[in-house]
């Protein structure tokens, strides 16, 4: 299990991404997907009120499937604002009505993490942090958590929390994975400074690390094409030479390996994997007790440009 910094939660060092959920995943499949995670140890859900419609579908199907379980007490639940078209502000009534309807829609009392999705510079912080606020002391929200924020805006927010004493933020979500490394140079700092959980997204690069986007080798169908082939252009290749020996050694999948390398990275405590079969999790699952070597990391880290 993981700890989530300063939360107190303890979970599945395997976060379930939600996104795929009603997308590249009807529900039929997505309910297959969630069943098998349990079944295997996990107990960690991330989805957003933006996913994949303006009205949280994602949210919808894991509601439907919550509500029919009757483990739900042993599941974390984490949501997010701020995020899509519609609603991509952190104004305190979007805040506060988008955390009750979020509530409605995953059919639970309470939600174990909520984030702020996006930053948005355009309302002042303190009132979105006080909306958030508001929603802890109300048992509405657990615990809070932000994603795409800035090292800047997040230590000024962070800082505005203790200040004033509002419920803070403990959980980080930031893009990160073996080929995406700005992180460690930005928002890694602020994460020791303030002990906060890292949950990278993306933490498998659109699917780059499964090997399925190789130099001269086919198209490949799917709705991350675009985004994970463009690592072949920035040293990519290097990456997908040391995940396949790795993996290789340690009897499992490149996606494992690569899930497995941001688990003993500095602060990172649960990354976030999607999955739209029961296959594609399969893949995954033995990441969360693969234990790399000095030498594995050290190979990988290298391939991928980094110290």
């Amino acid at each position: 299990m993981a700890q989530l910094g300063r939360s107190g939660l303890d979970v599945f060092p395997i976060c379930l991404g939600g996104n795929v959920f009603g997308w590249t995943a009807d529900e039929k499949t997505s309910r297959q997907v969630l069943d098998a995670y349990v079944a295997a140890g996990g107990d960690f859900i991330d989805t957003a009120n933006s996913y994949l419609l303006e009205h949280g579908q994602s949210e919808s199907i894991i509601g439907r499937w919550l509500a029919e379980r009757t483990d739900r007490q042993r599941l974390v639940i984490a949501t997010k604002v701020g995020g899509g078209k519609k609603y991509r502000n952190l104004r305190p009534e979007t805040i506060l009505r988008e955390a009750h309807d979020s509530r409605e829609r995953l059919q639970v009392e309470a939600i174990d993490v909520y984030y702020a999705h996006y930053d948005d510079p355009e309302t002042p912080l303190d009132e979105s942090l006080g909306a958030f606020d508001e929603l802890v002391r109300e048992g509405v929200v657990r615990h809070l958590g932000a994603s795409n924020y800035s090292a800047e805006r997040l230590e000024e927010a962070l800082s505005l929390q203790r200040q004033h004493g509002l419920a803070e933020f403990t959980v980080l979500q930031p893009h990160y994975n073996l080929v995406e490394r700005e992180f460690e140079a930005t928002l890694l700092p602020v994460a020791l400074r303030w002990n906060l959980a890292v949950l990278p997204y993306f933490a498998l690069a659109s699917g780059f690390p499964t090997g399925k986007y190789r130099p001269g080798g086919e198209a490949v169908e799917s709705a991350r094409a675009s985004s994970a082939s463009k690592y072949l252009e920035t040293g990519g290749a290097e990456v997908l030479t040391a995940l396949d020996a790795v993996a290789k050694e340690h009897s499992v999948s490149p996606a494992a390996v690569a899930i497995a390398w941001l688990l003993q990275r500095p602060t990172v405590a649960a990354p976030i994997a999607s999955a739209r079969t029961v296959e594609q999790l399969e893949g995954i699952l033995p990441a969360a007790a693969l234990r790399l070597s000095e030498d594995d990391m050290a190979r990988l880290t290298g391939a991928a440009g980094g110290d």
